[in-house]
């Protein structure tokens, strides 16, 4: 059976890395960022991709961050931050950044998997956890970093009529970057790339 015709919650599931499978360094990235960059050393970080399954749809959990934040103001991301020294693993960075910004509850957190490691302009490598989060899940948005919590359906992703290819300028070098628009927010930069990461993932045969 194609890839493309399993169930869509089969589909993702298929299509990451397992728990047991933790991308290293280096990104899949890597070779357009050492052009932009060069090869000096990245910090570490993790995000949580949180799908919600409710039946007759998953949705994907994004948070907006603050405007008058000093860094990334206004943008659309996964929860999830630096990886601390405290932190077990790049899934216990992902959970306690989850629970800081939003209050999730990792008792409703369920990983199944992780993306490809992923390079950024900010000198970070970042480990995208994903994972199922409970229907039920609620949210209290940390009122320092987080303006607003929203969801967006995985499938309205999947769908090339909403992706948008477009050409930015870096240090003095083009740059061809995805970008989505949907109910008002721009999801764009490391966020969009990481979820074309797994649009290429669930798109490549089995």
């Amino acid at each position: 059976m194609s890839s493309v015709a399993l169930p869509l919650r089969e589909r993702v599931q298929r299509a990451v890395r397992a728990l047991d499978d933790v991308p290293t360094a280096p990104g899949w990235n890597h070779a357009e960022l050492v052009e932009l960059l060069g090869d000096g050393p990245l910090n570490k970080a993790a995000v949580l991709v949180a799908l919600i399954d409710r039946g007759d749809t998953i949705d994907v959990l994004f948070t907006r961050r603050h405007d008058d934040l000093a860094q990334h103001a206004g943008q659309v991301s996964f929860p999830g931050g630096r990886i601390d020294a405290s932190d077990a693993s790049a899934l216990a960075a992902a959970l306690r950044e989850t629970h800081e910004e939003i209050s999730v509850d990792a008792a409703l957190v369920r990983p199944f998997g992780y993306l490809d490691a992923f390079e950024t302009i900010s000198s970070y490598i970042v480990t995208p956890v994903v994972a199922w989060l409970d229907p039920a899940y609620r949210v209290t948005p940390n009122p320092r970093e987080v303006a607003e919590v929203f969801e967006v359906p995985l499938a309205f992703f999947l769908d090339p009529a909403n992706r948008r290819l477009v050409r930015m300028n870096f240090r003095g070098r083009s740059r061809e970057l995805y970008e989505f628009h949907h109910g008002g927010h721009r999801i764009w930069g490391a966020t969009a790339a990481m979820l074309m990461n797994l649009i290429v993932r669930m798109e490549s045969p089995a």
